[in-house]
């Protein structure tokens, strides 16, 4: 039983591993269609693709998951699936447009460090959950802090709107990894992935129209980078995100989801490289040491064993 349970926090942690590259090499697209068109439209259409994409996902598959489910389709199930995908959906919208709207009014590195500190934040909220946090992943998280601020700023430090801003979107991606632990165990992982992205893309929309002027033309020019954030970075990674957290300490799951800046810091130079972005994304031997680091405290929650449990 503990060797199962072991293999599947294994392969959880490697999901967990990969939605945090797709979502890293998403900052490029995210950038990039920032110039097309305003955020609460950008989201509201990458949300709405991507639950397009994954309720296309559970048609062809449906017979299939359904030999395949191991949680059985009861009332509890439903019930834990809709309601985790309502809430999680609500708290999404609410993260991401603080966090766009922040980074407006500061640097990405700024945004990037502020918005990663739920890797802080996630083990102070579990002891709100009476969870018993061990000293690998206060030490891992401390590390990893370190390290996202050698990656992430280098500017002098200050504060201002933006800041803010992006601080209260990194208190609600807190509350999302909170709320996806507290349901996935019972939920339907890419069901309930989908309801959040109908629910976050409608509530971002009804923002478009309302505070923005979308329009067909916008979407034509940033069909690729909406393509991109919505199939892969919505419809995969957030599911892989649902169904990794599984069997994982959520406040060791914030470290391996934390190297999305990583992986967003050597995306950006790749892309700067090959003349994709037009701002200098060289990374200094400051930053590299800070992608080191993040590795590293990575590397030690996986080590050394992680209890998640009831005091």
């Amino acid at each position: 039983m503990r060797i199962t349970l072991q293999r599947n926090t294994v392969r959880n942690s490697f999901l967990l591993l990969i939605a945090a590259c797709i979502w890293g090499m998403s900052f490029v697209s995210q950038s990039k269609g920032m110039e097309y068109m305003g955020p609460f439209t950008f989201n509201g259409a990458r949300c709405l693709l991507g639950s397009m994409a994954l309720f296309l996902f559970l048609i062809l598959t449906g017979a299939t998951r359904k030999k395949c489910r191991s949680i059985p389709s009861d009332k509890v199930h439903r019930s834990a699936t809709w309601k985790g995908g309502i809430l999680c959906g609500l708290i999404l919208a609410a993260a991401s447009m603080f966090q766009q709207y922040g980074i407006q009014y500061t640097s990405v590195g700024k945004a990037g460090f502020i918005t990663t500190l739920y890797i802080l934040f996630v083990p102070i909220a579990g002891l709100l959950f009476h969870k018993k946090i061990s000293r690998v992943v206060w030490a891992g998280a401390g590390l990893a802090a370190v390290g996202m601020y050698l990656l992430c700023i280098t500017e002098g430090v200050n504060v201002g709107q933006g800041d803010v801003l992006v601080f209260v979107g990194a208190l609600f991606f807190t509350a999302h990894i909170m709320v996806i632990d507290q349901y996935c165990q019972k939920a339907d992982g890419v069901t309930m992935s989908c309801i959040q992205f109908l629910v976050s893309g409608v509530v971002c929309s009804l923002g478009a129209i309302l505070l923005e002027q979308p329009s067909f033309r916008q979407l034509f020019r940033g069909a690729g980078t909406i393509f991109y954030a919505g199939v892969l970075s919505c419809g995969v990674g957030y599911t892989l995100q649902i169904i990794g957290q599984k069997n994982v300490n959520p406040a060791a799951a914030a470290l391996i989801l934390s190297l999305e800046s990583v992986v967003a810091a050597l995306a950006g130079y790749a892309a700067y490289k090959m003349g994709f972005l037009t701002a200098d994304q060289t990374m200094t031997a400051k930053q590299l040491a800070g992608c080191v680091l993040v590795f590293a405290a990575v590397l030690l929650v996986q080590l050394f064993p992680v209890r998640s449990e009831e005091k």
